[in-house]
């Protein structure tokens, strides 16, 4: 029973390779409703300190054309050149606008998700054209849920433009011996304190989202523990097999290390757990190398090799312990162990005088 909830319950998080494999697929942690709140809090940025400029600007347009009006020769070209100006002077007025709203909106996007391009999710797909694919979708659980968000975000913003204006409703009948310019300007401050209060409560409202929208993601790159195993042999490859491969190589260096063996100027012991070879050439080397090491089966076997080429074995069983553990095969014997080496190898060169 346990080995079944593994296979099929997702309780560990989702690996580096899944999360990079769902970006690839444009899946990321997204809020909308933080986009359409810094879309929106710029707009109201931007026409809180460029509404007079605007104004005065769209104005003066429009009396330059309604004063200019009755001198005008339209023909086909003249009128073209009629729009042009205006809707020059429209598009440098409301430049700031279109500027930064774009710009905000982009921002607000990789701040969120990082710079990501995913052409996956730009590729056509016959699927989406399928209308009972795009029916499922409309009675989904998803898209209940964005609606039931969409008409409590509605109502509590509602309510706070109602909480607004009801606190304004005592100031409503002054407005009977204002202007209308005066008029104008009061409706406009209303406006703006109705929007500003809305942008703070949007604000909360898309970081709850996006704490919501964060949490669902990382639920859904969740994997269950067979996932992972799976995922762990593709990387690094079956574990039978890789063992394998390690078992050759270390065959193909054991079998390299005992040729090396009959070349050895003499053979240190312990005498039944270690062995060790060791070579000098004192035109070519700077110290002995150890040329082959063993323990066990493996030292047993340097012996043998030694004996069936006459290389000379002596037994020093601190020496065989120490070059063993310290010295690595090809490389040459430290400072400290040059003297015991030394007395030996001058031993061996002694029996072999003798010897010849």
């Amino acid at each position: 029973m346990a080995l079944d909830d593994d296979k099929t319950e997702r309780t560990e998080p989702g690996t580096s390779r899944r999360r990079e494999e769902a970006r690839k697929k444009g899946q990321v942690a997204k809020s909308r409703e933080i986009t359409t709140t810094a879309v929106l809090f710029t707009s109201l940025v931007i026409l809180y300190f460029y509404s007079q400029y605007m104004l005065n600007s769209l104005a003066e347009i429009m009396s330059r054309f309604l004063y200019n009006s009755g001198t005008y020769n339209l023909t086909q070209e003249s009128l073209m050149s009629l729009i042009m100006d205006v809707g020059k002077g429209i598009l440098i007025t409301i430049a700031p606008m279109i500027i930064a709203i774009p710009i905000v909106g982009i921002i607000s996007n990789v701040l969120q998700t990082g710079w990501l391009v995913s052409t996956e999710t730009m590729s056509p797909k016959f699927s989406k054209l399928n209308p009972l694919e795009g029916a499922k979708k409309l009675v989904s659980v998803s898209a209940l849920a964005e609606f039931v968000k969409s008409l409590l975000k509605l109502a509590i913003v509602a309510y706070v433009a109602y909480v607004t204006l009801r606190a304004e409703v005592a100031n409503v009948p002054l407005l009977i011996d204002t202007d209308t310019n005066g008029i104008l300007i009061y409706l406009g401050k209303i406006s703006f304190k109705v929007l500003l209060r809305s942008c703070w409560v949007l604000l909360v409202l898309a970081a709850i989202d996006y704490a919501f929208q964060r949490w669902e993601y990382e639920k859904s790159l969740r994997m269950t523990k067979q996932e992972i195993r799976d995922e762990m042999k593709d990387i690094d490859g079956n574990p039978m097999i890789k063992s394998r491969i390690k078992s050759v190589q270390r065959e193909l260096a054991r079998k390299r290390m005992m040729r090396e063996v009959p070349k050895a100027d003499v053979v240190i012991t312990n005498p039944t757990h270690f062995a060790v070879a060791l070579k000098y050439d004192s035109k070519e080397m700077a110290a002995p190398i150890v040329v082959a090491k063993g323990q066990g089966l493996i030292a047993q076997k340097i012996k043998e090799i030694a004996k069936e080429n006459r290389v000379p074995i002596v037994e020093d069983k601190p020496l065989a312990r120490t070059l063993y553990k310290l010295v690595d095969i090809g490389r040459p014997i430290p400072d400290k162990l040059y003297k015991a080496v030394a007395e030996i190898l001058a031993y061996v060169y002694k029996l072999r005088k003798k010897a010849a």
